[in-house]
């Protein structure tokens, strides 16, 4: 294979756990172009990837007009293999009629209906996204190297984000993530907060808060009911800079987001709170020592990613989670990175 197309256009998390995927690649083909298809708003996750010869953005506020521009592209390109790991419309008209081999995800679509509409599990186990994204592959004796998913950070990225946190190596760093992009995937703001106060009270540790702009109100609302004042880095960092301070810190605590991910390839652990989403959709954290937090309700998963409200009005997903629960998760994979005793 001398020439490769990967496209996935979103989001954070699936762009993440691509990097297996590209970095099997290069092992298979080591003199191969390899290009990869992504979201504008995403492409800074790849941007360093030694494994890629071209980023190659897609602004989707431009239309139809900028996606057949780039179908045009592609076609020009005559690509021997294009790998789809999204599958949805768009990529599929990416693909069709390019004259390349094309291999595609198993998006297991009907498994993952009967389990959100009517609760059937067909699911034999949960298999991660990242083992389904090498399955299209497979056919060319690629498999999974077991090294995790991974995000390449430049110097630039690192020491702003050691200067955001006004970092030191005598500190103790936590970051906390309490938002998500839908509101069943969020646990509640007030025990985010009582967790930060807990775990600084424990650890003598600094807690940072880290979203996206549009999670800032949340991110307030956490910092302002919490008694110890946490570094509040909120719509203050790009995608990259938030993987360094995640690198920085010893635990982060997270929804289900894009931020769980990014924490994954950073190599930190995690705990993870998880109300309406599965491990059967395969998006638990990957390739890190981590602690998911779950209840089994009997209305989960209510959606595959998540929805604006609960359909059933308790939210028992996540109101049963309670803060001494989350806290004890983080004791347990601190204290041997603190090295304190267990009394």
């Amino acid at each position: 294979m001398d020439k490769i197309l990967i496209i996935r256009l979103s989001s954070i998390g699936d762009i993440v756990l691509s990097s297996t995927l590209i970095r099997l690649l290069r092992k298979k083909f080591p003199n191969a172009k390899i290009n990869f298809v992504v979201k504008k708003e995403f492409s800074e996750l790849l941007k360093f990837n030694p494994y890629l010869t071209n980023v190659i953005e897609f602004d989707a506020s431009k239309g139809f007009k900028e996606l057949l521009k780039l179908k045009k592209q592609i076609l020009k390109e005559r690509y021997e293999l294009i790998i789809d790991i999204h599958n949805n419309l768009r990529s599929i008209f990416l693909r069709t009629f390019s004259g390349a081999k094309v291999v595609k995800i198993n998006k297991r679509i009907f498994k993952r209906f009967l389990l959100v509409k009517f609760k059937i599990n067909l699911y034999k186990n949960a298999i991660p996204v990242v083992e389904r994204y090498i399955e299209p592959v497979q056919q060319f004796s690629i498999k999974n190297d077991n090294q995790g998913v991974e995000l390449f950070v430049p110097n630039d990225a690192i020491e702003s984000a050691k200067s955001k946190t006004a970092f030191s190596n005598s500190n103790i760093y936590i970051a906390i993530a309490p938002s998500a992009k839908h509101e069943t995937k969020r646990w509640l703001a007030e025990r985010f907060a009582e967790l930060g106060d807990k775990l600084t009270e424990k650890f003598n540790a600094k807690i940072i808060l880290l979203g996206a702009s549009e999670d800032t109100e949340r991110c307030n609302k956490v910092e302002n009911m919490m008694k110890h004042k946490p570094i509040n880095l909120c719509g203050k960092t790009t995608l990259l800079e938030s993987a360094a301070i995640l690198s920085l810190c010893k635990l982060l605590v997270t929804n289900d987001s894009g931020l769980m991910h990014i924490g994954s390839a950073m190599k930190t652990k995690i705990v993870a709170i998880f109300g309406s989403t599965v491990k059967e959709f395969g998006f638990f954290p990957y390739g890190t020592e981590s602690i998911v937090i779950e209840k089994p309700v009997k209305c989960r998963p209510c959606s595959h990613i998540g929805r604006d409200k609960c359909p059933k009005g308790h939210f028992k997903c996540m109101m049963d989670i309670e803060v001494e629960e989350v806290f004890q998760a983080c004791v347990k994979l601190l204290k041997p990175e603190l090295g304190q005793s267990s009394g």
